[in-house]
């Protein structure tokens, strides 16, 4: 594949439902990441992509000129609201209209947006305030859109940490942290309603960090090594984020919380790198480098 120097790869899998996972299909996306020097103006990125496989661009925004760019390239786009607006998305639906009105109307349907995510990493930010308000955010960020009638076009959510899990190894063990029981259980029924995917950053780095075993760094780096096996599935895994991806489909509706509490877990950067993977589920699976990655159920 093409190696695209200011982007990260993600892989999204469209399903028919957010708690269980029966049937979906993985698609080779990038992050486009823009903090970085002498990055090519975005009509020279477009006709990069448009060289390669990639299918879908994820935006840290909602950058017009990016937007612009890829219309008419049938390349899908995700855009995102900035956690500093999410506090007016829930509580004024005209700001949630007028974000719509600025940033999705004027490109689609050109411009081939297919996803919003309110906010990135809120329900790990520390800021109860922001996270009693993100549920009402993507709902308003929801109504305007059915009321653009986009709602079923374009979908709605947020972008999760790693940390959202209480248990991701062995991969068939995967479990929420049960102190996000109550936020979650609403995020997942309004996904569910909606159609919407459950998105999420893996993060190899930090399970590496975490984990003193010799042959970690080249289970997380897709080097070539003895793999992992799961006990209970007896399927093995070669890499960090084959077995990652596996673990968030274990993972099963939280129960209600009697509190919820926030714990930091570490940033998301627009970092430099590429990876893709293609997870089967069957134990098979396919992979190129590794670095920070975002992926959808």
């Amino acid at each position: 594949m093409v190696v695209l120097p200011y982007t990260v790869a993600f892989l999204l899998l469209s399903c028919l439902q957010t708690e269980k996972i029966a049937n979906s299909q993985s698609f080779i996306g990038i992050n486009y990441g823009q903090v970085a020097d002498n990055l090519p103006p975005p009509p020279s990125t477009a006709k990069l992509l448009q060289s390669t496989s990639i299918q879908k661009v994820q935006l840290y925004g909602s950058d017009p000129a990016i937007i612009k760019a890829l219309a008419n390239t049938g390349i899908g786009i995700v855009i995102g609201t900035a956690n500093g607006d999410i506090p007016g998305l829930a509580s004024d639906p005209n700001f949630a209209k007028s974000w719509i009105n600025t940033n999705v109307l004027p490109f689609y349907p050109d411009s081939n947006i297919i996803l919003i995510t309110v906010g990135n990493e809120v329900m790990t930010s520390n800021d109860q305030n922001l996270v009693n308000k993100l549920l009402p955010a993507m709902q308003n960020v929801q109504n305007a859109l059915n009321d653009a009638s986009l709602g079923g076009k374009i979908k709605v959510c947020t972008v999760h940490p790693m940390g959202v899990l209480k248990q991701s190894e062995p991969p068939s063990s995967g479990s929420f942290d049960p102190s996000y029981g109550d936020l979650m259980k609403g995020l997942l029924e309004f996904n569910s309603a909606n159609g919407s995917p459950f998105v999420i950053n893996p993060y190899p780095y930090f399970a590496y960090r975490s984990d003193t075993r010799p042959e970690t760094l080249a289970f997380c780096l897709f080097q070539p090594n003895a793999g992992r096996m799961d006990g209970n599935t007896k399927i093995k895994y070669m890499n960090m984020f084959d077995a990652q991806t596996e673990s968030l489909k274990a993972t099963p509706q939280p129960p209600p919380a009697t509190a919820a509490t926030t714990t930091s877990t570490g940033t998301n950067n627009n970092d430099s790198s590429t990876s893709t993977s293609t997870s089967t589920g069957t134990g098979t699976s396919t992979s190129t480098s590794s670095s920070t990655n975002t992926i959808s159920i």
